[in-house]
Formats: structure tokens, sequence, C-alpha cells
């Protein structure tokens, strides 16, 4: 099943920007974006909501306030400028906490613990087929589909690759990113050979771009990437190193 989601934002401009974002995940659906929690108690009533996107500063109610309110909480993750008020939401167990402006990347970080602890209770989610990604590995060049686009991004600008549950995003060149549905596994088997390493369950990266190796965390440039145990061996043979 899908998950899902409303947005309870008294902004206008959060509300369409976290509305944007929802719409690049193919497993959430969007049941409803409100500017006040007395208008979602219906829905959240009902049963019809499993993950909640909510502001905590707003005026009828706060945010915290009114989870207080539900005796069914769906998973929540706040969102809000305020950071002193984290310790709190956690409290009423929350699944995230994310600090208004939020990147996508935070934003995916955040719905895949919602999607981990559903699938960790048993629950199942799919992700719908025609949404599935599909990657073209060419000489030189990727073709990767996301956001409904198609992109190129060429081996030789490609730094590094980052796994994020049912996701990956590709970290190029100019500070290009790019987020979609895909498998680090086949990402690994079908990059090209003596170009890419994989450096942990959740990282490749492009040999020609390790700029150092201290301890169990590589230099990629200027970010600091860690070596995960069953794959210390081969970023030691890049270095000459042996174990």
């Amino acid at each position: 099943m899908n998950i899902r989601c409303a947005i309870i934002d008294d902004e206008y401009l959060a509300r369409e920007y976290m509305k944007e974002y929802v719409g690049k995940i193919p497993f959430l659906e969007l049941e409803g974006d409100y500017n006040s929690p007395m208008k979602a108690m219906s829905p959240l009533q009902e049963g019809k909501i499993d993950l909640l996107f909510l502001d905590i500063q707003m005026p009828d109610i706060s945010g915290l306030d009114f989870l207080r309110t539900l005796d069914q909480k769906p998973h929540v993750i706040l969102t809000t400028a305020y950071k002193e008020f984290a310790l709190e939401g956690y409290e009423l167990d929350v699944t995230d906490y994310l600090l208004k402006p939020f990147s996508f990347d935070r934003f995916l970080k955040a719905v895949n613990k919602v999607y981990q602890t559903i699938q960790e209770k048993g629950d199942s989610v799919a992700i719908p087929d025609k949404e599935e990604q599909k990657t073209d590995f060419r000489d030189n060049y990727l073709i990767i589909r996301a956001d409904r686009k198609y992109f190129k991004i060429n081996y030789e600008d490609l730094i590094y690759i980052e796994g994020q549950k049912a996701y990956v995003t590709f970290h190029a060149e100019n500070k290009k990113k790019i987020t979609a549905l895909a498998s680090l596994k086949k990402l690994e088997e079908n990059l090209p050979s003596g170009q890419f390493v994989r450096i942990h369950k959740s990282y490749i990266v492009s040999i020609k771009k390790i700029d150092a190796l201290e301890g169990n965390q590589l230099e990629v440039q200027s970010e600091k990437l860690p070596v995960g145990k069953n794959y210390r061996r081969e970023v030691a043979k890049i270095f000459g190193l042996e174990e």
C-alpha cells in the first residue's frame, strides 16, 4: 500500500514546497494540505492519514498541543523554524524533526525513517511499478529517470552515489544532485570497472575523485565518507596498502 500523508502548516509557501516534495516520492499519497490542525480532524479520526507533516507554531493551536489531543496518532514528522522544540517533539514520539528551510534530501531521509518503521512492523509499502527507476549505462555516461525527467551524467563528473533505502542520490560536479529510485547493488554491478568502488553499504565513489584516506574515513572532494568494515580491503588496494 501507499503511505497516505497530510500537511498541516499555516504558511502557504511552506505547504506548496512540501507538496512538491511529496509529489517526487512514488509511495507517498497526499490526502490533503491544511492551514489549521482543526481542518484535519476528520480524516485523522477516520484513520485516513498514515503520516502527518506538522508545523509547530500556528495561530489556532500549536502542533505539539494538537498532538496531545490525539488518541490514535499517525506517524509524525515535525516541520518548524524553531529548533528549541525538538526535544519536546521527540517526547511525543514523533519520527523526525525538520528544521525549515529543509532540502529534499533531508525530507527524503525523514520519510525513509517512516518507511522503515512501517516495514519493521510488518506492513507492506509498495512502490508503484509505473514509477520504477530505469538507469541506462552507456560507454561514457548514465541516463537516469527522476522527477519525470531524464538526466545525463558523465562518469567523469560523477563524484559519489549515496544509497537511501529505495532511493539513491547521485552527487556530481558543480553541486549537481539527482535523487531517484535505483538499486545501489545494480549500480555497483554495472558502473565501469576500475572507475568506481563500493566503500560502504550506502556509498559508491569515483576512484578518480578520492583525495585521501584517514582511518575509516575517505576524503572525496572536501567531504568525508565512512568506509565500511566489509569494504576496507578494496579501499586499501587503491592506496597500495596491505591489511
